[in-house]
């Protein structure tokens, strides 16, 4: 699972049956380095199947991979990201001997 902002909503004119009426929603993954305010690098943004209404500036919990068709089964949808939770608030936390001196 990863954490990434949404920056922006995906429309199709064609979509595999399955996915008819869904929303899509262009996310940027975070790095370690993103969440802590180390850097402000992006990192490649990516499409992702959105069945819980996120809307834009969002952070979310997203799945990929075969993870991302799990919440399906048994049906099958063609799906390589998944947004799996909308983060209201979301803390990093580092443990004092994994911190650098």
């Amino acid at each position: 699972m990863r954490i990434a902002d949404v920056i922006g909503t995906v429309t199709l004119n064609r979509s595999h049956p399955s996915v008819a009426g869904a929303t899509w929603k262009l996310v940027v993954p975070l790095s370690w380095d993103n969440l802590l305010g180390k850097s402000e690098e992006p990192v490649e943004e990516i499409v992702v199947f959105d069945a819980l209404g996120v809307g834009l500036g969002s952070r979310i919990a997203l799945s990929e991979g075969r993870e991302a068709a799990m919440p399906f089964y048994p049906e099958v949808k063609p799906i390589d990201a998944y947004n799996a939770a909308i983060l209201d608030t979301f803390t990093v936390e580092i443990p004092e001997d994994l911190k650098l001196k």
